[in-house]
């Protein structure tokens, strides 16, 4: 294991990389899951939730059968549905492959930290889910490249050792790579955690699946019909970038596209802009940002992909103030020191890759020591794992990384972070920088 040097620059305040971990031995990617459902036609599968606004969740599935309607009943008490709500349901077409129903129905008002009981379209099993907590604390799992593995499976398994409110995804999910069945194999195998707790993601490579123009295939065709995110509710132009609050607008989240245009020109800019210009951060104090592409990477693997996007947006984060930038793509789990424009600055996010998620294509192994950036590296190691962000409070954060071992949830990196917005300095620094000079980008 590659073990860290002890630098913890800025506010972050203490850390722990990982007590007998030299010993760890580091697997094999496993053999691909492929997840079949027994079910008649007309019964509900691949459901998942998502989060809508302050206080409805959007339930998603796919029934086989046309003529099953866009219905959730819901209630807080097991089989007693006494709200029920409806909503559409669309379908693609690629190549020969044609998907089934997807059904996308949203629910709500719902009171906050609750547990509710569920059922689609009138028929099949009941599922359950609990809604988020209004206020601090909240954690969050994050997990990238997540794929459909014998890892992948002990990675959600890992994550169920404890629980949490809301799952992030950098990109990355299905790894179908234009194999359509793929994506139906992969939502029934996370559905047992993606039908419980709001999954909020964004694309990355493997998601794009535009291969072959000449037969009009649009690019994120299945991502876009299967995993719709509240980007409306953002004010985005595109299910490819949005964003959402959590604890009652004490977090803000952005889920940011590294595969759709990013330039100063470009309509996730421009909306990534104004919706940084809303916030007022003595109200949000914490402020997440997540993309596939990683803006700093010492791994060997996928040199620079990040760099045309960290360039055009980077100024924007800076100036924002965000807290902590998570991505994938790279097949490791790597933490940055508070980064500015490729120095180590107090008031620059916290960057880390956590594309480490259980993918086929196995682990990026190889870390290069000599690169530009490794002084800025704090922790790298190529293991399969999640990570966890607890917020406590308004000022303090526990960020914890776990390794997929035989034990619940070993620790193999963790730190306390300190919000940017509790720094009287950052601040001053923040309004000063409030508007933004595009010609500097």
């Amino acid at each position: 294991m590659k073990q860290a040097w002890p630098l913890a620059f800025g506010f972050a305040v203490i850390v722990f990389s990982g007590v007998g971990a030299a010993a760890y031995t580091r697997p094999p990617p496993g053999r691909i899951l492929t997840v079949k459902s027994s079910e008649s036609d007309s019964h509900p599968q691949q459901v998942r939730i998502s989060i809508v606004g302050s206080d409805h969740m959007r339930i998603s599935w796919i029934t086989k059968d046309k003529n099953i309607p866009s219905l959730v009943e819901y209630g807080k008490t097991p089989g007693v549905y006494d709200s029920s709500a409806s909503g559409e349901s669309t379908s693609y077409r690629f190549f020969f492959y044609t998907s089934g129903n997807i059904h996308n129905v949203e629910i709500g008002p719902l009171d906050a930290n609750t547990t509710y009981y569920y059922r689609c379209g009138g028929v099949g099993e009941e599922f359950t889910f609990k809604t988020p907590p209004s206020t601090l604390p909240i954690e969050f799992v994050l997990i990238g490249d997540l794929g459909q593995t014998e890892w992948t499976a002990s990675t959600l398994s890992h994550i169920n050792y404890s629980d949490y409110d809301i799952l992030l995804l950098p990109g990355d999910l299905s790894y179908a790579d234009s194999q359509q069945p793929l994506w139906d194999s992969f939502a029934l195998l996370v559905q047992p955690e993606a039908s419980r707790r709001p999954w909020m993601v964004t694309q990355g490579n493997h998601e794009v699946e535009s291969l072959f123009p000449i037969f009009r295939i649009h690019p994120f065709a299945a991502y876009n019909a299967r995993w719709r995110m509240p980007f409306e509710q953002s004010s985005s132009t595109s299910n490819l970038f949005y964003s959402f609050d959590a604890a009652g607008g004490e977090a803000h989240v952005l889920m940011l596209g590294s595969y759709a245009e990013y330039g100063v020109k470009s309509q996730q800019y421009k909306w990534l802009k104004a919706d940084l210009a809303k916030l007022d951060r003595r109200k949000t104090p914490w402020l997440l940002a997540i993309v596939h592409a990683p803006w700093y990477n010492t791994n060997d693997a996928h040199q620079r992909e990040g760099e045309g996007m960290r360039k055009a947006v980077e100024k924007l984060l800076f100036d924002a103030k965000v807290d902590i930038v998570f991505a994938g793509h790279v097949h490791a789990y790597e933490r940055f020191t508070r980064i500015y424009d490729n120095a180590a600055n107090p008031c620059g996010p916290i960057y880390i890759t956590i594309g480490d998620g259980g993918n086929r294509e196995g682990l990026a192994y190889n870390f290069n020591e000599n690169h530009n950036s490794a002084n800025l590296s704090v922790f790298r190691e190529a293991s399969f794992g999640h990570g966890r962000l607890k917020v406590l409070d308004k000022k303090r954060a526990h960020w914890t990384w776990h390794r997929n071992n035989n034990s619940n949830l070993d620790v193999g990196d963790e730190l306390w972070i300190e919000s940017l917005s509790s720094s009287d300095s950052c601040m001053t620094v923040h309004s000063s920088a409030t508007n933004y000079n595009d010609d500097e980008l």
